[in-house]
């Protein structure tokens, strides 16, 4: 079984790389410049003004910017909305959506495979452990904004949010001992590969938000909503970088990674974080 899917994973690797190597034109110009950081229509439309492909659109590069690899994140103090829109035009072309897709597909079966036995007992212990469904239905705030719904292992009492929508904190009383189990091994989440097969959700991505938080956030933080220009994931960036975030302040420091990933998206990236993400789930980090 291992090897079985570590050949489909190589399969959609060599895929990708054939695709993308296929979308580069003969020759490619990097065109470099400066300008000031202003906040405006002008700025934020200068890519669809320039009148290149979108070939050519990943060689633009903004010579004010340093390199933030080392990082791992983007400072909003120097946030290049150019570079993030060149991102995300370079993400809907065609040479990384099937791959990405591709991959989504076969991770989230594969997800499925290895996990439904686990599954079927985390399934009994919920109903043993306390009463309520199985599972939860919530909205959440998609590709471009719109709506869907994701599907979890319920890990909290049935009345856990009597009193309106909450952010989970450190040693949460309405978490049963079930749900605490499911949220540190990050069980909770495997149901959520349904709307990734219905297309709603990548595998990888910024973590999918509550449109009540959504909201709150995009009006405390600066181009909180460019996150919303890419499929949300079952995991990120951000998500294996950073521990579970209550508070607007969690969300600005988690905005800076999820902004990264946008900026520096690729395959192999998205490998490294789902290798991340298991390792975040066996020894059980990040979880309140």
């Amino acid at each position: 079984m291992a090897t079985l899917f570590c050949g489909m994973l190589l399969a959609v690797m060599a895929l990708a790389t054939v695709m993308q190597l296929n979308a580069y034109p003969p020759a490619r110009l990097a065109v470099i410049f400066a300008m000031p950081q202003r906040r405006s229509i002008v700025r934020s439309r200068l890519i669809h003004r320039i009148g290149f492909t979108r070939r050519l659109v990943g060689q633009i590069w903004n010579a004010e910017r340093s390199p933030d690899h080392d990082r791992g994140e983007i400072d909003l103090a120097t946030f290049d909305a150019v570079a993030i829109e060149n991102a995300a035009l370079i993400k809907r072309a065609p040479s990384t959506v099937i791959p990405k897709r591709a991959l989504d597909v076969v991770l989230s079966l594969a997800l499925i495979l290895f996990t439904l036995p686990v599954m079927m007992f985390s399934a009994i212990a919920i109903k043993l452990d306390s009463r309520g469904p199985v599972f939860y239905r919530q909205k959440r705030v998609g590709l471009n904004g719109k709506l869907f719904d994701v599907i979890k292992f319920r890990t909290m009492t049935v009345d856990a949010e009597k009193n309106g929508a909450m952010w989970a904190q450190v040693n949460d009383k309405r978490v049963t001992r079930v749900g605490a189990f499911l949220r540190r091994t990050r069980l909770d989440e495997v149901p959520q590969v349904l709307p990734i097969l219905l297309g709603h959700m990548s595998f990888v991505g910024p973590r999918p938000e509550r449109p009540e938080f959504t909201t709150l956030l995009a009006e405390e933080i600066p181009h909180y909503d460019v996150r919303h220009r890419v499929k949300p994931g079952l995991t990120g960036w951000a998500q294996v970088m950073l521990p579970y975030g209550a508070s607007v302040e969690d969300a600005q420091r988690k905005l800076c990674f999820d902004l990264y990933y946008i900026r520096h998206f690729s395959l192999l990236l998205d490998l490294f974080i789902v290798i991340k993400t298991v390792r975040v789930a066996l020894f059980s980090t990040g979880s309140r």
